[in-house]
């Protein structure tokens, strides 16, 4: 191999583990960016989960049942599901305006329907979840000694809400990226920018660059 195509091929190299430590890094800072955005998101879900269930019944009283299995439709299903929303639109705008900037690239309702239906699946996952730890008969039902309701500090409801989030959240980050997200990605973003050196080199060789395909 000549020296000249020996430095092409040495900056071809080059170019490829620059642009996958650029995608590494446009990824962390997105993943940075949308726990941030979900930091608020869960503050929000709590808030509103707390104002529900004080204006409402009992959180584990049944609204109907599940038969022939001995679970019920709770109110702290719907509880939940009230919280998801309203902290589902804070983060979608939140995550459209900083966290993938595609406020000026998609239509919002365009944008919201795939994320809400992200969401939606989240949520639908979380709800087992959920029931699982506030089922009194579940392996992973939270101890109803140390979590008896006595305080805010002390309600089974809201560790177990925040547990499901914990647990949810990457999950809808990749789906969200993936999919909701997705102009910003394939439409704005080169996977391996030019790479100065090789242009010279194939510029001092008299190689055209390739055009489109």
């Amino acid at each position: 191999m000549d020296s000249g195509r020996r430095r092409i091929w040495c900056a071809s190299v080059s170019t490829t583990r620059t642009g996958a430590l650029r995608r590494h890094s446009r990824n962390a800072l997105q993943f940075g960016r949308f726990a941030l955005v979900g930091g608020t998101g869960v503050a929000v879900n709590l808030v509103v989960l707390v104002l529900v269930k004080r204006l409402g019944p009992g959180a584990e009283d049944a609204i109907a049942g599940l038969r022939p299995t001995e679970f019920h439709v709770r109110w702290y299903h719907l509880y939940s599901t009230v919280a998801f929303l309203v902290a589902n639109l804070w983060n979608f705008q939140l995550n459209r305006w900083w966290t993938f900037r595609s406020t000026r690239h998609s239509r919002w309702l365009r944008e919201y329907w795939p994320f809400l239906a992200v969401g939606l699946l989240g949520q639908a996952i979380g709800l087992v979840l959920l029931t699982l730890l506030m089922h009194r008969g579940s392996p992973l039902s939270l101890p109803t000694g140390l979590l008896d309701d006595s305080s805010g500090l002390r309600t089974r409801l809201y560790w177990a809400q925040l547990i499901v989030i914990v647990v949810v959240t990457p999950l809808s980050f990749v789906l969200n990226k993936l999919w909701t997200f997705a102009a910003v990605r394939t439409h704005h973003l080169e996977a391996v920018p030019p790479h100065p050196a090789a242009e010279r080199e194939l510029e001092n060789l008299g190689v055209d660059e390739p055009g489109p395909i």
